[in-house]
């Protein structure tokens, strides 16, 4: 019998699409070793020159000009994409979508970003016969999403079904399934190991995320950080921005034992759990992941739009807390050097993360459907 296929359509606008694709992907794999998996940013698969062009156009406004990208949010918030922009996708960006869908022959699409949820979808109304799913990465609804061509939407929170349902969609059609993270995510590591693995120090330690981007440069509160080098052990991560990663450490303020510039992890799950803080953009994926190690987070200057909504939901589930001020830092700094204090608030959110968020959820619920 042949082994079943689903194929996960992304786009690298931001990393946490393409990384719930893989998430899930290598989830449905742990969960079912038979299953094929294949993860596809389509737009720079079909387009090597022109996908990564538009991509770096995006991160240069949402760098520059974050309030351009939350008023577009909001403009078109409401709206799914009309025929005619369905349409001009597919002409000018995903002509050979429907090459690829033939040739990998997929027993099921899953859809992890509007762009090429849309066109599967128009393949689908021209006779497509092949079921798709449509994975929300963020913490609400935005209209591009929707598609009356979905099988089945799965979302991260009852909230995000509603809002859904609001739209006139069947409740038969939507299922909560939590955003998924990798399966590195469904464990914990001991912090000791992690500690001597990564020659980190055996103090309160905080974790500074979102720099890939640009998005910490030169800016008083992440300074403010570093002032306290001496009670507080930081980890900065900069992801792939190697120009973000020499600016810090020519920075006389980072350059400090206590203090350590990370490039590119895969092992950021294992940083989660040696640190007693998280500080991060509040994009969909960071932000799960951080949930699903119950680790309590600072959320820095979400983008207007889906960051704010996102920001929103884990301040109003007790996660974590808007960085606003030098005053927040101080609060959540000092909290983390009182061991006893730390550790009771953590031990909570655990608990919560338990009632809220079981990560093998996703990939169950796509097998289950599959069946």
């Amino acid at each position: 019998m042949r082994k079943k296929r689903v194929l996960l359509l992304s786009e690298g606008f931001g990393s946490g699409h393409t990384q719930a694709a893989y998430a899930l992907a290598v989830g449905l794999k742990q969960l079912s070793p038979s299953i094929q998996t294949r993860v596809i940013e389509l737009g720079k698969f079909l387009n090597p020159v022109l996908g990564p062009w538009i991509v770096s156009a995006y991160r240069k406004t949402v760098t520059k000009q974050p309030k351009l990208v939350g008023m577009m949010y909001r403009t078109n918030y409401n709206k799914s994409l009309n025929r005619f922009t369905q349409l001009a996708l597919h002409r000018i960006f995903y002509t050979q979508t429907s090459q690829v869908i033939s040739q990998l022959k997929p027993d099921l699409i899953v859809c992890t970003h509007p762009g090429p949820n849309a066109v599967v979808a128009r393949l689908k109304r021209l006779g497509l016969d092949v079921p798709l799913y449509t994975l929300i990465t963020d913490y609400d609804a935005h209209g591009t999403w929707t598609n009356p061509e979905v099988n089945k939407y799965l979302v991260s929170t009852p909230i995000v079904k509603r809002k859904l349902m609001e739209r006139g969609i069947a409740a038969g059609r939507i299922e909560v399934t939590g955003i998924p993270v990798h399966p590195n995510f469904w464990h914990t590591f001991d912090k000791e190991d992690v500690q001597r693995q990564f020659n980190l120090k055996p103090m309160p330690t905080v974790m500074v995320m979102g720099g890939g981007w640009g998005l910490m440069e030169e800016d008083e509160l992440v300074d403010h950080m570093t002032t306290w080098r001496d009670k507080v052990q930081l980890i900065f991560c900069v992801g792939s921005n190697e120009k973000a990663r020499e600016q810090l450490l020519a920075n006389p303020m980072y350059q400090h034992p206590n203090i350590r510039v990370l490039g590119f992890t895969r092992e950021v799950n294992k940083l989660m759990d040696a640190s007693d803080l998280l500080v991060t953009k509040p994009g969909g994926m960071t932000c799960t992941e951080g949930m699903s190690k119950g680790i309590p987070m600072l959320f820095y200057k979400p983008i207007p739009g889906q960051e704010e909504e996102n920001c929103e939901y884990f301040v109003r589930s007790g996660f974590g807390e808007l960085l606003q001020s030098k005053e927040t830092i101080d609060k959540w700094f000092s909290l983390i050097g009182e061991p006893y204090a730390s550790g009771q608030f953590r031990r909570t959110l655990l608990t919560k993360r338990n009632q809220q968020y079981n990560p093998t959820k996703c990939p169950s619920a796509v097998l289950q459907l599959m069946q």
